[in-house]
């Protein structure tokens, strides 16, 4: 598999005239060609370069990627590193997780966390990981690896050459208006608001978007309507399809934001239930589930365009007596 001693004539010439386009075109003919140690080079020669001050890092990260991508097991491997991917469309986890099984690439990495996010994407696609594996995986994300009865098949990404599709998962219920009540007295409730803010960081924080957390006692109508808009709907949502919706929202960058990956997606949405549950999963998964398996879902909306990158969901713990509305958008 080594590549080192191999002479490289055109991509020594547009590293040395730090050509990106021929560089970026040298990338997609070794793609095609599956020319993997030629593509290794590539991104081994631009990185070097970008110490020297040539600007070709999204040469190297391209190449770093197409590698991740379709590269067999033992060359993509060379590029599962703990600070690699950085400028990838999403985390390399992710993306090697597309055409790579746990039993092929994850024998080969290191148990490092990005072992880890590898062995949960593979899991969230279908994939069991061996339970010797799991337990010798380092706890980065401390959730259970094995999706749990009342989680859905999530909905998850897909890459191509160019980057990530993950399109906003489709409910096909019809909306009914939502009688609006006024003087709801709202409940202030940081924990789940701090949960629900990491879930959509990528949008708030990275792109344009903005998310508020509306708390009451009542239901998810008060809800609703302590949020203060004049108008609104809403259609009732199981379980699974509140939480795919979730994890849509938490893998994602938002309009313009890099991918976090459905591992981090997943993770996010957790302790966003423990928040609303008031219970922890480490300390009781019975007690955790059947607190969960409690949660009445709903999507709602105020009669607005849609921006593409919206999340807005309404929830109530019937055993609590509280409920929250939740509401997140982002814009191109």
């Amino acid at each position: 598999m080594s590549d080192e001693l191999q002479p490289d004539d055109e991509l020594d010439t547009a590293v040395h005239r730090a050509d990106l386009d021929e560089l970026i075109r040298l990338i997609d003919r070794r793609t095609s060609t599956r020319d993997w140690g030629g593509l290794s080079r590539v991104r081994r020669s631009c990185a070097a370069a970008v110490e020297t001050g040539r600007q070709l890092w999204p040469a190297a990260t391209l190449a770093e990627y197409r590698l991740a991508l379709w590269a067999p097991d033992e060359w993509c491997a060379t590029v599962m590193q703990e600070n690699a991917g950085r400028f990838t469309p999403g985390p390399l986890s992710e993306v090697a997780a597309v055409h790579h099984s746990w039993n092929g690439l994850g024998t080969l990495l290191e148990l490092g966390p990005l072992a880890t996010y590898f062995a949960h994407e593979r899991s969230l696609r279908g994939e069991h990981i061996p339970y010797e594996a799991q337990d010798a995986l380092v706890p980065v994300i401390d959730i259970p690896i094995d999706l749990q009865p009342w989680e859905p098949r999530y909905t998850v990404a897909t890459y191509d050459d160019n980057g990530a599709q993950h399109d906003r998962p489709t409910v096909v219920a019809p909306m009914v208006n939502v009688e609006l009540l006024s003087d709801i007295q709202t409940v202030e409730d940081p924990e789940t608001t701090l949960a629900f803010a990491q879930l959509v960081e990528m949008w708030t924080e990275k792109s344009n978007g903005r998310s508020e957390v509306t708390c009451v006692e009542g239901s998810r109508a008060d809800a609703i309507s302590a949020t203060g808009t004049s108008r609104a709907r809403y259609r009732e949502l199981s379980t699974a399809e509140a939480l795919n919706l979730l994890v849509w929202a938490g893998a994602s960058g938002g309009a313009h934001g890099r991918r976090r990956g459905a591992a981090t997606g997943r993770f996010s949405v957790w302790w966003l239930l423990a928040a609303l549950v008031d219970c922890s999963w480490d300390n009781d998964i019975i007690e955790f589930t059947q607190e969960v398996s409690q949660l009445q879902w709903a999507e709602w909306d105020a009669w607005e365009p849609s921006t593409g990158w919206e999340l807005r969901l309404a929830v109530e713990h019937p055993s609590s007596g509280i409920a929250w509305a939740f509401s997140a958008n982002d814009v191109k």
